[in-house]
């Protein structure tokens, strides 16, 4: 943290005989943003960020355009190719953009849209009845935000381009002479402007699983993403079933408590709700919400009748078919979630989301819907089909108990005093700064590193704790058993926020928990096993930027007095190459208690030179379905991908 220090009082400031501050505040100080000069100064309040997730939000924003024309009933196929370099486009097959003129502003429909906030044909002008976009900056936003953009319509026969620099136009919109295409549509191209982003370099996998769950959620459109960059990749979805083949999608390699998906899609007051749900063996809960296809991380009104819903319908079956008995307690909602996996999406005419990027729902009418229609569904399918309505009920019981067990065990964990010194782990070795900001956790593998690692430490603002060889496989085991695990206890206590609904991101003490583990395979199945606990018990560390993976280096090749080092056999390849002949003085280090503390300090826990990688995830989807194969019970999907990426592994001898 950074301060500037005041070198003049504020009357000294103002001049001699100046007024006060009030008087100074003069409607000469009110400046008028017009036009897209508003976005280009703060793009973050259109987009989120700068970074790489703004880049994308320029993608997915003309994107969500065409999936508008699809769910209109009006397009069935979206084109994305991201060229070498750099453009993007988007094509896809709708009615195309209009091109006559928009009364109220004297420009084509084309440039209306691409040049003023807050227009387009979904503030009820009939032109759609459900739309993502409904705050209507998208395409406007992402003019403003590029270096240089053009577009081309396609309508009644005749072509109609325009293109633009940094959000004004450099041409008007003119039909392009003998072209008379059959078809209809809409092709944007852009250029995101280097002087707005961070980086322009765009990640394939992580748009990819978003067209994929675009594809889920509008039944019937076929998306194509083309990345001509390097090698070139290419993805094409298409599904006829929609949310319940989501589902199926989400549940693989889970074991299923049920075959089928519990599918529900009606319309009621004119909003569609399509909601899949199965149960599987697992203990987490994976739900995906979504408005009009825009997903809703943080939920709302749709999620929580979702879950009103489930709750109430499983407690009142198990009440008349005698499984709680009058004096058991009610199933509480975690009870009923666990091993669920489901997707839940709403399509209504008037979204209220928060804020620009549209995370939360809020329309409070859209609950009652929601709660309404999945409970008349889910019932009728547990009277159906009693033998699955009692798999879920004993697997949910099974939870209740364990959740009885685990706040026992939590209580011992999490609320006694854990902030005091004399609570905290035997082997924790604590730093004296409690700024939460400037301490750091380096989370440690076995006494050995863990000794070269208190050594090395700043004691100021380095904490480190030792855990004694592998911790629990979180991903395999229930919340009480993974209580009763002394390291996975230990890790709680020292953080400091409890977990799960005790989560209280206040009384973190340290913003950088750094997982550090030997260069070998034991150290990366360790490594796995700690991200498995952050990712399935603390996401939110993963989502505040808080947890973090140190680099150790493999390799050092010592040159009289000079030491260089290596953290991949690439390096060490290149170097060779540059510095022909043998290297007497190579060493390898398979494990941190090989270097000694003032080595590990130089490589690995030096802030001016180690080097750490912040972990993030991107896709959500992805990530579950991959700690699910690396680390659940089912072998066969974990056997496939082994045998998949056998060529491209690395062997560790």
């Amino acid at each position: 943290m950074t301060t500037t220090p005041r070198t003049k009082s504020p009357a000294a400031a103002r001049g001699k005989g100046a007024s006060n501050g009030a008087g100074d505040y003069t409607a000469a100080n009110i400046q008028v943003l017009e036009g897209l000069e508003a976005v280009r100064r703060r793009p973050g309040m259109y987009i989120g960020s700068t970074d790489q997730r703004g880049l994308h939000h320029l993608i997915t924003e003309i994107v969500d355009n065409s999936i508008d024309e699809a769910m209109a009933g009006v397009c069935d196929l979206i084109e994305v190719t991201i060229e070498p370099d750099g453009h993007v486009s988007v094509r896809d097959n709708g009615r195309g953009i209009p091109v006559d003129t928009v009364q109220k502003t004297g420009l084509s429909g084309v440039e209306t849209v691409l040049t003023v906030l807050h227009a387009g044909g979904k503030f009820g002008g009939g032109g759609y009845k459900v739309s993502g976009g409904l705050h209507g900056v998208g395409a406007s936003v992402v003019n403003a935000l590029s270096k240089e953009l053009e577009v081309e319509v396609r309508q009644n026969r005749a072509l109609w381009r325009q293109t633009y620099e940094r959000g004004v136009p450099t041409s008007a919109l003119a039909k392009v002479r003998g072209e008379k295409p059959e078809d209809t549509g809409t092709w944007t191209r852009w250029l995101p402007d280097p002087d707005v982003f961070e980086t322009l370099d765009y990640d394939f996998d992580m748009l990819a699983g978003r067209f994929r769950e675009m594809a889920y959620l509008t039944k019937g459109v076929f998306i194509k993403f083309v990345d001509l960059r390097g090698d070139g990749r290419e993805r094409s979805y298409y599904f006829d079933s929609g949310v319940e083949a989501f589902v199926r999608h989400i549940n693989r390699g889970k074991g299923l408590l049920h075959p089928d998906p519990i599918y529900v899609n009606e319309e009621r007051d004119g909003t569609l709700v399509e909601v899949g749900l199965q149960y599987n063996a697992s203990y987490g809960e994976s739900v995906y919400s979504f408005a009009n296809c825009i997903k809703t991380i943080d939920g709302g009104s749709h999620i929580t009748g979702f879950r009103t819903a489930l709750t109430r319908v499983l407690n009142d079956y198990a009440r008349k078919a005698k499984i709680l008995k009058d004096n058991d307690q009610n199933l509480g909602g975690d009870d009923v979630r666990e091993g669920l996996s489901a997707v839940v999406s709403v399509k209504i005419g008037e979204p209220q989301f928060e804020g620009q990027t549209k995370t939360r729902l809020g329309n409070p009418e859209v609950k009652g819907i929601v709660e309404s229609v999945v409970a008349q569904k889910l019932a009728q399918v547990l009277e159906e089909n009693p033998a699955t309505a009692r798999k879920i009920l004993d697997k949910a019981l099974t939870a209740a108990r364990a959740r009885e067990a685990a706040r026992k065990a939590r209580d011992l964990v999490q609320h006694k005093g854990v902030l005091e010194g004399s609570n905290l782990p035997g082997k924790l070795a604590d730093c004296s700064e409690t700024d939460p900001e400037l301490a750091e956790l380096y989370i440690v593998e076995g006494d050995s590193a863990g000794g070269s690692a208190k050594g090395a430490r700043d004691r100021r603002t380095q904490a480190v704790l030792p855990l004694r060889g592998k911790i629990l496989n979180v991903e395999k085991a229930r919340l009480d058993k993974m209580l009763e695990n002394e390291q996975v206890r230990n890790m709680i206590t020292a953080l400091g926020t409890g977990f799960g609904d005790d989560y209280n991101p206040a009384k973190l003490r340290y913003h950088k928990i750094i997982i550090m583990t030997d260069a070998d395979v034991d150290g990366a199945h360790i490594r796995t096993l700690l991200l498995t606990f952050f990712y399935r018990f603390m996401p939110e560390l993963i989502e505040g930027g808080y947890l973090y993976i140190a680099q150790p280096p493999l390799f050092s090749v010592t040159r009289g007095k000079n030491v260089t080092w290596f953290h991949t056999e690439r390096e060490l390849e290149v170097y060779q190459e540059e510095h022909p002949g043998n290297l007497p003085n190579l060493q390898r280090y398979k494990g941190l208690g090989e270097m000694n503390p003032e080595q590990l300090w130089i490589t690995t826990m030096d802030p001016a030179n180690r080097m750490l990688l912040r972990v993030e995830v991107h896709d959500a989807e992805e990530a579950d379905e991959l700690f699910t194969m690396l680390m659940g019970d089912e072998v066969p999907p974990r056997k496939a991908f082994i045998t998949a990426n056998a060529l491209t592994a690395t062997l560790d001898v």
